[in-house]
């Protein structure tokens, strides 16, 4: 049999890309090299939803367990003392455990019919489908949804290697109740701190940092007073972390013998984790990407994919130049003193533009 997405990779970029094919009336197929029972669907993330991410898994049916997850109202940013509070304009992110998250989208992909092939490990693109180790998984498009180090992106020659921005992520969380409904971002040089209510119960403690690996324990000491916050909270999940995220692609859809194959999520290419942005991208990309194969216009989807990323990429780069270049400081001060102007960029960063 053959189905009309072949997607490699169950994380919640696929299983939305599938959903979404599913609703669209096509015959899914998700092959995912891991089992779920085993815990090993979790990853460094940090595991925030932006207002736009929420409302699309809303749209999609897909409920969220409030045991293991936890709204919150904006982002506060944090430097040299000085605090800027954003609250988002339109609606509520979302702090929601990875391995939460994932429960949902297979639970709901699963009532629309979409086949999830656990432990099935792709060995590499045939003609007409993917390779694994029981055979060849038919399909008409072949999406890679398998992350940040995608070997359906090599497999593809659609890899444009390892970016020359050298930053890392690593999480962990905590069992201790929130202290605020927003996430809070500590800044210092060359590493940020991001604190993300993950449940009633957990909250999410991730670094991002220039340089090379790190212990956690390393990261958190340049945050004294995060280390003072969490002191005695016990940790309630093993430290996760990844890297490099910056990777590039030639391409975000090329084709092996004959078979087109599509990128999304970070497998289609990563710049940075600053805004929060990752599973709302790669979710607008998987629907983009089902509406232009559904439509019969595949060929479309690097321009739309383009059209998605455009905004969010410029203001990493932005924040990445600004820390670089030591302006940072001054930006963190001049969205103190304007907190309705920080709300508005949080709100045309999630796609909200008035």
């Amino acid at each position: 049999m053959t189905a009309d997405l072949v997607i490699v990779g169950g994380g919640p970029v696929g299983l939305v890309t599938a959903i979404e094919g599913a609703l669209a009336g096509l015959q899914v197929t998700v092959l995912e090299a891991r089992t779920p029972d085993q815990g090993s669907l979790d990853k460094a993330c940090g595991e925030g939803l932006m207002p736009a991410g929420v409302a699309h898994l809303r749209r999609l049916g897909v409920e969220i367990d409030p045991e293991g997850s936890h709204a919150f109202g904006g982002i506060v940013w944090e430097e040299q003392g000085f605090r800027a509070v954003g609250r988002f304009p339109h609606g509520q992110g979302l702090g929601v455990r990875r391995l939460t998250l994932s429960r949902a989208l297979r639970a709901r992909a699963m009532v629309l019919g979409v086949e999830l092939r656990d432990g099935i490990r792709a060995t590499g693109l045939a003609p007409g489908g993917v390779s694994t180790e029981h055979g060849v998984v038919h399909g008409r498009l072949i999406v890679g949804a398998d992350g940040l180090h995608s070997r359906v992106r090599k497999w593809a020659g659609l890899s444009a290697g390892v970016g020359p921005r050298k930053r890392f992520g690593l999480r962990r969380h905590v069992r201790m109740a929130p202290w605020s409904d927003q996430v809070e971002v500590y800044l210092a040089d060359g590493v940020e701190c991001y604190l993300t209510p993950a449940g009633p119960d957990q909250l999410g403690v991730a670094f991002l940092w220039s340089g090379s690996k790190e212990r956690f324990e390393t990261l958190l000491a340049r945050f004294p007073q995060v280390a003072q916050r969490i002191q005695g909270a016990p940790q309630c999940s093993p430290d996760r972390g990844s890297g490099p995220l910056h990777q590039r692609v030639h391409s975000v859809l090329g084709e092996v013998q004959g078979t087109p194959v599509a990128l999304v999520g970070d497998a289609a290419g990563y710049l940075d984790a600053c805004t929060g942005e990752g599973l709302s991208l790669g979710f607008k990309q998987g629907q983009a990407l089902v509406q232009l194969s559904v439509t019969g216009h595949l060929a479309r989807y690097p321009r739309a994919h383009a059209r998605v990323v455009r905004l969010p990429y410029t203001m990493m780069k932005g924040l990445l130049w600004a820390s670089r270049v030591g302006v940072r400081k001054w930006l963190v001060r001049l969205m103190r003193s304007l907190p309705w102007v920080f709300g508005r960029v949080l709100a045309a960063n999630d796609g909200r533009l008035f």
